[in-house]
């Protein structure tokens, strides 16, 4: 008995359709930039197009402004509420959770004014550059990188709506790190430069070595080079307290220790048998910098265990209030899923730093153990070793974690040249670098994107309200480039659809269904 042949499964049709339609998404791109090089080698004088047919520049510009402001501000205001709530359970307050007054009020959730300076930078940053954008397409009749790169350095000037300059040094140092980021990846993939050993598989881990390295160096030796608000976040999740770091500092210089404010610090800790302090000692013995436990081994696992319980609420405001806020779509589709990455997430990250606190504190207990003098370079050392939990964290956020920390160390640094007269202290220099590194980051945003990490990318496209794209399709924005837009943010079709889905989706996405194809 011959069977007949057997009808091709819906899971093959399913994805011989997606092949086809991939296929013609890229006949169609292929298509538009060879209109777009006819239409300039034809010298077409028209200014481009702007991206919003249906609403003024004026419009679009106010609107994104509202938008960005809106999202800013509620990420900064969402993690303060957060914490609030942490602060509450954890003194095991929870019916003051239910209690509005409790959770949101001014003496105790002092966010308004941040939140409001942060939406300010944000939104400002946004709108102006919008409508910079319109500008300069009326006014030069044409879309070039300067476009981009004038409209972003001039809207770089929101920077100003921070009022403290050790924050916005720090903001610009950060965006100098992603431009030299996207300068480096731009010249390595058009194979003109890249650094040796840059194709190591650690080479990320490498650099946060190197950067926490300088900051916790700084925050022993030279703790006035870093800013305030990450000096204070660094002592209070340390287990260490204030009065012995600066004894150790004053050892490692040579200067007379403060046996008074020492013993002060010693005395609230209710030391059984204080040790006698010397003004003049050649190291600081364990016995001073844990005094309340006398085991090195029980004290650095008490410092991770307690570093965890501090940091997790931070941590999980910072994961799941931006996820929920900038994907409230997706949150409200899943919830769960939501809450359950965001928990995940924060683990993660609370135990890389509990491991780093752990780590550094054990490096130097077991300096002690072996030596009898205390040196500066053991502390940087240390914060090398303590460096490495960063193997704890998944490999995509070791580069994110390794740029967020080099600003510091930068910081640190540049403090110390300005100090010793190697660079010139110019006022507002900040403001002016911040500009120019926005200038820089939007042109690699619309001209060269894949050269940026995929987080800052899709962080900076959700903010400029997700119309930001690649400048060669502007001044066709017709049904094809719609067509184009839809086709790359639709979900790929599942395997395991069915015949109905597939049948769904091939209406969806005909091709003879657009006009002027």
């Amino acid at each position: 008995m011959s069977s007949s042949p057997t009808p091709p499964s819906a899971a093959a049709n399913s994805g011989a359709a997606d092949f086809r339609l991939r296929e013609a998404e890229e006949r169609l791109r292929e298509a538009i930039e060879d209109l777009q090089r006819r239409q300039r080698r034809a010298g077409d004088h028209c200014y481009p197009a702007c991206d919003h047919a249906d609403e003024s520049c004026v419009a679009h510009a106010v609107g994104n402004l509202c938008q960005s402001f809106l999202l800013s501000y509620g990420v900064r205001v969402g993690i303060g509420i957060l914490l609030r709530a942490f602060k509450l359970v954890r003194r095991q307050s929870y019916s003051s959770l239910l209690d509005l007054k409790q959770l949101v009020s001014e003496k105790d959730l002092i966010v308004r004014e941040e939140a409001c300076r942060i939406g300010l930078l944000f939104g400002g940053f946004t709108g102006s550059y919008h409508a910079l954008r319109c500008l300069l397409r009326k006014l030069r009749k044409r879309e070039t990188p300067f476009n981009a790169m004038f409209a972003g350095s001039v809207a770089g000037l929101s920077i100003l709506a921070l009022d403290d300059p050790s924050r916005r040094r720090t903001l610009a140092l950060y965006l100098l790190t992603r431009v030299g980021q996207c300068a480096y990846n731009s010249a390595k993939s058009k194979n003109k430069f890249h650094f040796w050993g840059s194709h190591w598989r650690h080479g990320d881990s490498l650099l946060f070595v190197l950067a926490c390295a300088q900051v916790m160096y700084a925050f022993i030796m030279r703790p006035e080079t870093l800013p305030k608000s990450y000096h204070e976040f660094i002592q209070k999740t340390g287990p260490v307290a204030a009065p012995v770091y600066k004894a150790v500092r004053e050892v490692c210089r040579g200067s007379p220790v403060d046996v008074a404010s020492l013993a002060a610090y010693l005395s609230t800790r209710k030391v059984p048998n204080p040790m006698k302090l010397e003004e003049f000692p050649s190291i600081i013995p364990c016995s001073v910098i844990h005094p309340d436990t006398k085991s090195c081994l029980a004290h650095n696992g008490n410092a991770a265990s307690a570093t965890f319980k501090k940091t997790f609420p931070l941590y999980f405001s910072l994961t799941f209030v931006p996820f929920v806020v900038l994907r409230l779509q997706k949150f409200m589709d899943n919830p769960a899923s939501t809450c359950w990455h965001a928990l995940k997430g924060a683990v993660r990250s609370t135990t890389f730093l509990s491991a780093f606190v752990g780590l550094f504190q054990a490096a130097i207990c077991l300096h002690r153990k072996v030596a009898t003098k205390d040196h500066k370079l053991l502390y940087w050392i240390a914060g090398g070793i303590a460096a490495l939990s960063v193997l704890l964290e998944k490999k995509s956020r070791r580069s994110e974690l390794s740029l967020y920390v080099l600003p510091r160390a930068a910081d640190s640094m540049w403090y110390i040249l300005v100090n010793r007269h190697l660079l010139p202290n110019l006022k507002n220099a900040e403001v002016a670098l911040f500009c120019a590194c926005m200038g820089g980051i939007m042109y690699y945003l619309e001209h060269e994107p894949d050269t940026m990490a995929p987080l800052l990318r899709g962080l900076i496209r959700r903010f400029l309200a997700s119309r930001i794209s690649n400048p060669s399709l502007y001044s066709n924005r017709n049904a094809s480039y719609t067509y184009l837009q839809t086709l790359d943010s639709r979900p790929r079709s599942n395997s395991s659809a069915n015949g109905e889905a597939g049948a769904s989706h091939s209406q969806e996405y005909n091709l003879e269904s657009i006009p002027g194809l």
